[in-house]
């Protein structure tokens, strides 16, 4: 390894910058032989490219100079208003005025932490959370308290005691951070009896409510609860990605805030990138404006629920007294493994029987979580997702095999 000769000169938080267990994967489920059921890609085939290629010529033929310009530093708002539109599926009522664009929801994510974290700071989050929002929050130096969470969502009561808990040790909690819809990595949806309890805990304590939704409108039988935003309008911030419901090659996310977080936001935006991808911007906006991507997300929705039930029938077929999630939309199922089993230690084991998983210690700031493992079924076909889980099955046998001597 080449000597750091900067080592000296990084600033503190530099320290709390690491790679991810997912992006660690990447090299290895690049293999063709391997069945990489790791990352959670979404299925860009299923979208159809002669629309996008429509879309382009249109834009480069009428709008080319706007297109390939600087833009401005809350976005597109003619884009704004389509986000308007979504958001309105889930029960959202918005102010084109309140979006800023930002590039993906993970930009999204940082400028907020950029903007309320302090070091020494605690943020709230579903055990297991994002591993993604989790990065970003060790890097503005802040302290993760995971708070219990079960198949209806975070537990109401461990969130008030965790609260009450933290405060009396004297610590300041920024925020609490939720992926309510469909969750990555547990695929576990907040019910609607919790949303509004969640809620009152947190105006109760003064709390913030960043709702990361970027799987929600990815249902497969139920569509979930409204949005948390669509409750609580001064309490929450909104994010959303056209990541998961159109491409994640564009990069272009979204935040609704309260006007003044908003402004801040722009600020923060401007300092940041200077200006979201003006080109990005809008071949999604021409998209929408001249598609029925409503359809187009029904099609997603198809593709995904074929998949989760393929994952589902190969873990009863070849893992059958294993426990899993029953995600009802998004990308992602959460498997409970033997406790002798350890989910980080086991995976180079998996990658020599040409399966790729993400160990549940991804998903927990504070190291736990080896019980865990989770599997993404967004990408492969049903097929390959069947071989990848009878591998992992033949994985988990060897590992059981090995330790029990």
């Amino acid at each position: 390894m080449t000597k750091d000769l900067w080592s000296d000169n990084y600033a503190s938080r530099a320290n709390g910058l690491s790679a991810s267990e997912v992006r660690a994967l990447f090299a290895v489920v690049s293999r063709p032989e391997v069945v990489s059921l790791a990352g959670g890609m979404p299925f860009v085939p299923a979208l159809p490219k002669e629309r996008m290629i429509e879309s382009f010529n249109t834009l480069m033929a009428d709008r080319s100079n706007l297109a390939l310009q600087y833009s401005g530093g809350q976005g597109d708002p003619i884009l704004r208003e389509h986000i308007r539109e979504i958001m309105g599926l889930e029960g959202i009522k918005s102010n084109v005025d309140d979006i800023v664009i930002t590039t993906g929801s993970q930009h999204g994510l940082d400028l907020v932490s950029s903007l309320f974290l302090d070091p020494g700071d605690v943020v709230l989050a579903e055990g297991p959370s994002y591993v993604g929002a989790l990065g970003v929050f060790r890097a503005r130096q802040a302290h993760i308290e995971h708070v219990y969470t079960d198949l209806e969502g975070i537990s109401p009561e461990a969130l008030n005691s965790t609260i009450e808990r933290v405060q009396a040790a004297g610590k300041k909690i920024k925020f609490l951070y939720l992926v309510p819809n469909f969750a990555n990595p547990s695929g576990v949806t907040l019910s609607a009896n919790r949303r509004a309890k969640v809620l009152e805990i947190c105006r109760k304590h003064h709390i913030l409510v960043l709702e990361d939704n970027v799987y929600g409108l990815l249902y497969f039988e139920d569509r979930a609860p409204d949005a948390l935003r669509s409750l609580d309008e001064d309490g929450v911030i909104y994010l959303g990605s056209f990541s998961k419901i159109l491409v994640p090659g564009f990069r272009v996310g979204y935040v609704l805030a309260p006007p003044s977080i908003r402004e801040k936001l722009v600020l923060a935006n401007e300092s940041a990138v200077l200006c979201p991808s003006a080109f990005s911007q809008m071949m999604i906006s021409e998209y929408l404006s001249n598609n029925d991507w409503k359809a187009q997300i029904e099609v997603f929705r198809g593709e995904y629920k074929q998949r989760r039930n393929a994952a589902q029938a190969a873990m009863k077929e070849f893992l059958p007294d294993l426990t899993t999630t029953n995600p009802g939309g998004g990308f992602y199922l959460w498997v409970d493994l033997p406790k002798e089993i350890n989910s980080k230690t086991m995976l180079p084991r998996a990658v020599e029987n040409l399966v790729a998983y993400t160990p549940g210690t991804a998903f927990y700031g504070n190291g736990t979580g080896q019980e865990y493992l989770r599997i993404s079924y967004s990408y492969p076909t049903p097929e390959n997702i069947r071989v990848g889980v009878q591998r992992l099955a033949k994985t988990i046998n060897e590992e059981l095999s090995t330790v029990k001597g």
